[in-house]
């Protein structure tokens, strides 16, 4: 299996370097990030529940997807990617914001992401690749901050970081 390398940026996002990803997470250091947040029609927010056997945060809930793009890839492109090696979908996808942040997580790693935010409307039933993910659900944003305050172990502590600054955004996204 290839081994699988991030982007090293500094805080403005310029490239400094590559390196494995695992290794990157182990020492904390600030590398690239995408994240997608999807809508339904009725302004409902899809998360899922990240796969139990992922590397970190294995079982909780999060956004439609996120990732890393790989040299040479912007992070539009990797998002599209992933959201149909996640989620078995794509969708038009608008850029919302970028934000940085660095949180401790489970198996002595640590997230340290610049991170690229993607806002998309999508009404269909995805096809999970159950590798990466172990459930899904449309959520009222009412409902889904209200549980966050009852039970934040449950989510991922960037969804939990970008929910508020994607719910600014995604009321400013024209309607169709």
């Amino acid at each position: 299996m290839q081994q699988e390398l991030v982007i090293l940026v500094d805080e403005n996002d310029q490239q400094v370097g590559l390196m494995e990803k695992m290794e990157a997470h182990r020492k904390g250091l600030l590398h690239r990030a995408f994240s997608v947040f999807v809508f339904n029609s009725k302004g409902e927010i899809m998360i899922h529940q990240r796969a139990f056997e992922k590397y970190h945060s294995g079982g909780l809930w999060t956004n439609a997807c996120c990732s890393h793009p790989r040299g040479g890839e912007t992070p539009e492109q990797a998002a599209h990617r992933r959201l149909g090696e996640e989620m078995g979908f794509d969708c038009e996808l608008h850029k919302a914001f970028e934000f940085t942040y660095k949180a401790t997580l489970d198996n002595e790693l640590t997230e340290h992401e610049y991170d690229h935010v993607f806002i998309g409307t999508f009404d269909d039933e995805p096809n999970l690749n159950p590798d990466e993910v172990a459930d899904y659900k449309f959520m009222s944003l009412e409902d889904l901050k209200e549980d966050i305050s009852k039970n934040p172990r449950l989510y991922t502590e960037w969804f939990k970081i970008a929910l508020n600054e994607v719910e600014k955004h995604y009321q400013e996204l024209p309607k169709a």
